[in-house]
């Protein structure tokens, strides 16, 4: 992988979730929280993950009478951000929809060079990082000095996959401290609208084998970059919520 490659991974990495806390969200009472409107002022923000990458598309827009977030990748990647701390404790179960014309052909996310996806969900957790392996904070060190942005500690990404099974977890080629993990596999939901409902807790143990930190926020993402591949996908609001899986 050339020098400008790894960089912009890097940056890639870094820019999705540059998350801090900022404050604790409580709530004793189990109800469920809507993230707030992908327009809302001061909330989501478009994030560039590098000045060598084309920005991917997004807008919102009115679909089927509710308001959805609309991306557009032609070979790009950025990401849209929500920097908000959330009590994963009260809330540990993340609802949303999503949708996409098409997968991208030739998209696999375990090949470092064909690593997109039409849509992505990514979570961002804090967590303690001296107590990561020499080679992990050397590779935060590195990403900081390439980006000026701290990565978290740990990411989950949710995926929509060309062939892996759903519930697989795909390790990333370029660090342990990001998992992710494909919820919809293939083509043949394509251009439906489908739903989700995962245990952010259960699944964050079982990506990194260990009790997730400080929930810090949210990323969506449909990239290209990599295939250089059109794509398109349509988020729906983001929701919390307590109770069973």
């Amino acid at each position: 992988m050339s020098n400008a490659n790894s960089s912009s991974t890097g940056a890639r990495l870094a820019a999705l979730l540059a998350l801090a806390v900022v404050g604790h969200a409580h709530g004793a009472d189990c109800r469920t929280q809507a993230l707030p409107p992908f327009d809302a002022a001061g909330t989501w923000v478009h994030t560039p993950l590098s000045k060598l990458k084309r920005d991917t598309t997004y807008r919102v827009a009115n679909v089927d009478g509710e308001s959805v977030l609309h991306a557009t990748a032609k070979g790009s990647a950025s990401a849209w951000v929500l920097i908000k701390p959330f009590d994963i404790a009260a809330t540990p179960l993340l609802e949303w929809r999503w949708r996409t014309p098409a997968l991208i052909k030739s998209a696999a996310n375990e090949d470092p060079e064909r690593e997109d996806a039409p849509l992505r969900v990514i979570v961002g957790f804090g967590g303690d990082k001296s107590t990561l392996p020499d080679e992990e904070q050397r590779y935060f060190a590195r990403i900081k000095r390439l980006t000026g942005r701290d990565m978290p500690y740990a990411m989950l990404m949710y995926i929509w996959d060309n062939k892996n099974p759903v519930d697989m977890v795909v390790p990333s080629a370029h660090t342990s401290r990001v998992k992710m993990i494909v919820v919809e596999s293939g083509g043949a939901g394509a251009a439906a609208w489908r739903s989700y409902r995962r245990n952010l807790a259960q699944d964050f143990e079982r990506a990194f084998g260990e009790k997730p930190g400080q929930l810090l926020g949210f990323g969506l993402m449909t990239d290209t970059d990599n295939t250089g591949e059109d794509a398109e996908g349509f988020y729906g609001r983001l929701r919390l919520s307590c109770g069973a899986k």
